[in-house]
């Protein structure tokens, strides 16, 4: 068969993102190049590897989604040996691809990225965000070494290392009364208007804190955004319910508090999820073990709430 691994990528990219267009743009090349390489792949395997429909995309046919799996994971081996060779006699080199969630994002990785530039400049990071369902798709389709990630969300599937607990927190305007406590109880905050942070896993977790007491939360309004939560609940819109703490919060310029919910128990465990049963890569162990020497120096311990 006359392939390279050049046009694996492309195939690869074109496969997960169901379009030649969307491939192209990833990959910064023209879209001739895609489909040229998904031609050359066909035609050295003798059948089709995806169906193609004008204004629709590309889908994958059953042999094409089959053929797709063991080229994510020729790649991934592929990358791995290089990794490897170049580190020979010398540190950590090469590229480390990590998940994370996009609200923990602003918090976790300065520490984490300040750590890796200066112990390994060798080392360059690509970083996708998402919510907790795209980080485990990210890990599933190998587009990520690592994912940033709660440990209630992962299965067997993954191995996990943990980092901290999160225990939630209200943020309240200053301008409510309920701002001047040292904590607050899911009762207190039930009959409020509340600022919903509405992610998958996230939603579900925060309506059964409340459901949990045998409360209903009021939700005023809902966003997709952590920082907009916090322009709104700025504003005296509502509370809202978070589990790290903004960067923000910590230079103490933020028109809110952040207040630690005493009766709302069993923080989820954030951590890095990793493919279960996959050796990883020199720069990949490398840049965990870092990860796990800033846990035990308690770099994160800022970026959780003390509970009472």
């Amino acid at each position: 068969m006359n392939f390279t691994l050049k046009q694996l990528r492309y195939v690869e990219a074109a496969g997960r993102l169901q379009s030649i267009a969307r491939a192209a743009e990833e990959m910064n090349i023209s879209q001739s190049s895609i489909t040229a390489a998904i031609d050359t792949l066909e035609q050295s395997l003798d059948y089709d590897i995806f169906i193609r429909t004008p204004a629709k995309g590309i889908q994958a046919t059953p042999s094409g989604v089959e053929t797709l799996k063991l080229i994510r994971s020729f790649l991934d081996q592929s990358r791995h040996f290089e990794s490897e060779v170049k580190s020979l006699g010398s540190g950590a080199t090469g590229l480390v691809r990590i998940a994370v969630y996009g609200t923990a994002a602003p918090s976790l990785l300065p520490p984490i990225f300040d750590t890796i530039t200066r112990e390994f400049p060798g080392i360059s990071i690509k970083l996708l965000e998402g919510h907790m369902g795209r980080l485990l798709e990210f890990l599933a389709n190998g587009e990520a070494d690592l994912a940033f990630i709660y440990k209630e969300v992962i299965d067997d599937r993954y191995d996990f290392e943990p980092l901290f607990s999160a225990p939630v927190f209200a943020i309240i305007s200053r301008n409510d009364p309920l701002s001047e406590k040292d904590s607050v109880t899911l009762a207190e905050l039930a009959g409020q208007p509340m600022v919903m942070l509405d992610l998958p896993w996230a939603r579900e977790y925060f309506l059964n804190l409340f459901e949990s007491k045998g409360l209903t939360c009021t939700i005023a309004h809902t966003t997709r955004s952590s920082d907009i939560c916090r322009t709104l609940v700025s504003s005296g819109f509502g509370y809202s319910i978070l589990n790290i703490l903004p960067l923000e919060q910590r230079a103490h310029d933020a028109q809110y508090r952040s207040i630690p919910i005493s009766d709302a128990r069993n923080a989820p465990v954030f951590g890095i999820a990793t493919s279960a049963g996959t050796r990883q890569p020199k720069t990949v162990r490398a840049f965990i073990k870092s990860c796990l020497r800033l846990r035990s120096e308690g770099a994160f311990d800022a970026i959780t709430i003390k509970v009472p």
